[in-house]
């Protein structure tokens, strides 16, 4: 890992864990919904350092109660309860991704996926949410749509979304690359979303 990513992922424990951050101070009447954008290839430390948060905050911040939500779980265990897994799996084997792709999209729109995470893990109830595992859904999943429709289920919650891309403020670029697109041409998807730790060209 290099020092300037290690350096803003210790960033992060003490920011989540403010009061400040917590009662959302600061950032007026906005939703309280923070990015933090780092290169794909350090996926798997960014993993290890949210696990470690997570053992972290249960050991030291008992009276915070925060939960952390892997995308990749998350889809699995819907399609499961819905009785679509084992179909989408022998999809995949008997056809082609395309075909999965296409069977999965009504499935897992945004807005379902929404009302499953509100019904099952109850966001709002927490005091921190911690979401996870963006790359690995993509491209079943697009997170920013998720994102974009989360916060009307979170109530007052923070949110952190690990997004394995770029993130300038307003635009997310997956992987460093690709950028979602808006209904009307020429015009860049807008985000309420705040920058959860700077790297050093943008501090």
């Amino acid at each position: 890992m290099n020092a300037t990513l290690s350096g803003r992922l210790n960033q992060i424990l003490p920011r989540v864990t403010s009061d400040a951050f917590l009662s959302s101070e600061g950032i007026g009447n906005e939703i309280a919904c923070y990015v933090f954008d780092y290169p794909a290839e350090a996926e798997l430390e960014v993993r290890e350092h949210i696990k470690m948060m997570m053992d972290r905050l249960a050991s030291h911040h008992r009276d915070l109660s925060a939960l952390h939500l892997d995308l990749l779980e998350v889809a699995l265990a819907y399609l499961e309860k819905r009785g679509i897994l084992d179909k989408a799996l022998e999809m995949q084997a008997t056809k082609d991704d395309t075909a999965v792709l296409r069977a999965l999209e009504g499935p897992l729109a945004a807005e379902k996926l929404r009302d499953f995470i509100a019904a099952e893990r109850r966001p709002a109830g927490h005091d921190l949410l911690l979401l996870s595992g963006v790359g690995s859904v993509w491209p079943m999943l697009r997170a920013h749509s998720l994102l974009n429709c989360l916060h009307t289920v979170m109530e007052k919650t923070p949110l952190v979304m690990f997004y394995p891309g770029s993130f300038d403020g307003t635009t997310l670029r997956l992987f460093g690359q690709i950028t979602p697109t808006t209904s009307k041409p020429g015009s860049k998807p807008y985000y309420r979303a705040f920058t959860l730790v700077p790297s050093e060209k943008e501090a």
